[in-house]
């Protein structure tokens, strides 16, 4: 089986990356920005895709995406594709790997795993059945925050699932206004994997993808801080109730951040999003071409 971990920074290789660099039966691919400072990543064992390369090879989603942004790993899911990866982990670089992680995929084949199911909301956050329900994913309609503990387990549903998001400890992938009022340092208790019927949010900072999915799974550009989560929406409305969300298999150390820039890059999140899910919200075109145009390099 080929396993990729596709990243993208501006940063010279940190704690995480080397630990990701040297994890046993996965290659790293750093996809790298304007900003990057290419030469550091000639001394750890990663496959770099320099700026020139990229736009050699993927002109036209390059020049789509722009430069220094996270969406240019978009260009990394693409190479390792290409590359004949079964599985790309999507990681972030402040995301120190434990010892645990990446071991005993629970990915293509079928296992059986704890079902919940909100009880009146349509969606699910997979906090709500953690230790810290208090929190929310980001990306979750902030419109059903009031309800969204309420959740029944269901007892044992065998499955195979496409997409493997695993929880991250530390400072945690919650929306802005989470953060904000909260500021947790959390440490998520050591869960089974779970999964839902109902549609629910992930992201790309912790996340394994089968091969079926990865032409199907794009960073949107254009959308915020959406661009990971809305994303997801897209493949979950495409193959179902397909992710298995497992324990926390990173700690991270945020990089530096303005959180009220934050906010204001999920404002077409708190806006949009439910709508998006209930489809009274259309993409907009730019969003529409860039994700077309992304899915021709899989063809």
């Amino acid at each position: 089986m080929k396993k990729y971990i596709v990243t993208t920074t501006i940063q010279p290789p940190t704690k995480a990356t080397k630990l990701f660099a040297e994890k046993e039966g996965w290659t790293l691919i750093v996809v790298g920005d304007t900003k990057t400072p290419h030469d550091e990543y000639k001394k750890i064992n990663c496959i770099y895709l320099h700026p020139d390369e990229q736009e050699t090879k993927y002109k036209e989603i390059s020049d789509i995406l722009g430069w220094r942004t996270i969406q240019r790993r978009n260009i990394g899911f693409i190479h390792a594709y290409n590359l004949g990866a079964d599985i790309v982990a999507t990681v972030d670089d402040d995301n120190i790997p434990y010892d645990c992680w990446g071991k005993n995929l629970l990915l293509n084949k079928e296992i059986e795993v704890d079902l919940y199911e909100p009880t009146i909301s349509n969606y699910f956050d997979p906090l709500s059945v953690t230790n810290r329900n208090d929190l929310w994913h980001r990306g979750y309609p902030i419109e059903d925050l009031q309800i969204k503990n309420n959740v029944e387990y269901k007892g044992k549903i065998k499955k195979k699932f496409l997409i493997q998001a695993d929880l991250w400890d530390g400072d945690p992938d919650i929306d802005a206004i989470c953060r904000l009022s909260k500021l947790p340092c959390v440490k998520f208790n050591d869960i089974k994997p779970f999964t839902s019927t109902k549609l629910s949010p992930f992201n790309s900072q912790n996340t394994f993808l089968t091969r079926e999915v990865l032409p199907y799974y794009m960073v949107l550009p254009f959308t915020g801080r959406m661009d990971d989560i809305w994303g997801g929406y897209l493949v979950e409305k495409k193959f179902g109730a397909c992710v298995v969300y497992n324990r926390a298999t990173v700690y991270q150390e945020r990089n530096p951040q303005d959180l009220v820039r934050n906010l204001e890059n999920e404002l077409i999140g708190y806006r949009n999003t439910l709508n998006l899910l209930e489809e009274k919200y259309q993409l907009d075109e730019k969003v529409k071409f860039a994700y077309d145009l992304y899915r021709k390099y899989f063809i």
